[in-house]
């Protein structure tokens, strides 16, 4: 555990070209104690691994909330992943993670840690390519291109964090998010996110704000759709720029992420005057230096509507180009 914690202190500012790293670890198996598989989350996300400590119990909190902790002055919430996976430990909760992202801070209960893997982002496969459930964002392939490569499940940390947090009011609040995006004739946003909970946020936000959108899974798929977009507006003698208002990207996404979809836009003379704003949970300067390294326009961490409705007036507004009179 301790080399994986100076992997992770050594390593969690570096940023590779279309490249990640994920902890790779195991939640136990099923009933009969077998198919114990790999999981995995991104570097970024983890913060330290700590062996586990006295969990203070909650009243009438979730079946998966195992209690909170305090660490170092601070009280965080656990949640029992193996429990939200569907998987029994067999040798008990030994370890925890713990996380920060999307504005919070967690730590989830695992049975153990294996390692840290680099991988290309072309080999994490998209969930939707696979038979993944909604807890899954992409299937990593350890070793590579490879035959029988170990798998992962990257898991979509977000949408657990939304299960066990869900309450009655609505994800948009339309009488708070302002005024409508008034985008000029004919122009899209392009939009890209690997979670299904995220892209449901994104489009209500959107839908919210009255503003044309496509929506996409990968940055692949965005920047496949650029190029399409791009096709389509030459045979009307127009440009992408006419077509697209502002790409709005997430960071971690399998194929391709979105430092290199931002980095082939801007070095695009076809798209490069195309805004693009990165939305994504990891925070933090060493992720904004990052970004900003790679020519975003702007970035806002995941997710508040109205702020991210406020960067999407100001971003547009700053880059529609101005009538000649």
């Amino acid at each position: 555990m301790n080399n994986v914690q100076l992997d992770i202190d050594e390593r969690s500012n570096l940023t590779s070209l279309n490249k990640l790293e994920l902890l790779l670890f195991r939640l136990g198996g099923d009933a009969e104690g077998q198919h114990s598989e790999l999981y995995a989350i991104n570097v970024f996300k983890i913060r330290e691994i700590v062996a586990m400590p006295h969990v203070t119990p909650i009243a009438d909190s979730h079946p998966h909330m195992l209690g909170v902790v305090n660490l170092r002055e601070q009280i965080i919430p656990v949640i029992n992943l193996p429990a939200v996976v569907g998987c029994i430990p067999t040798a008990g909760l030994k370890l925890l993670l713990i996380t920060e992202f999307a504005r919070t801070t967690q730590a989830f209960a695992v049975e153990a840690v294996e390692e840290i893997v680099r991988l290309e982002w072309t080999s994490v496969l998209p969930a939707d390519k696979t038979a993944s459930g909604a807890l899954v964002t992409s299937i990593a392939k350890v070793d590579g291109d490879v035959p029988n490569t170990r798998l992962a499940q990257v898991l979509d940390v977000e949408s657990i964090l939304r299960q066990l947090h869900s309450n009655d009011e609505p994800d948009v609040d339309v009488d708070t998010i302002g005024a409508p995006l008034n985008l000029p004739e004919g122009q899209v946003i392009l939009a890209a996110d690997d979670s299904v909970i995220a892209r449901a946020l994104i489009e209500n936000a959107l839908q919210a704000m009255g503003a044309k959108y496509v929506m996409t899974n990968s940055g692949k798929q965005a920047w496949d759709k650029l190029e399409a977009i791009d096709i389509e507006a030459k045979k009307e003698g127009k440009t992408a720029r006419d077509k697209v208002a502002l790409v709005l990207s997430d960071l971690e996404m399998p194929e391709m992420d979105g430092f290199t979809l931002t980095r082939n836009i801007k070095q695009d003379s076809r798209f490069s005057t195309i805004p693009v704003i990165i939305h994504s949970s990891l925070s933090g300067a060493a992720n904004e230096n990052h970004v900003n390294g790679v020519g975003a326009d702007a970035y806002i961490a995941k997710f508040v509507p109205v702020e991210l409705a406020a960067l999407l007036r100001k971003t547009l507004a700053k880059n529609t180009p101005q009538k000649r009179g």
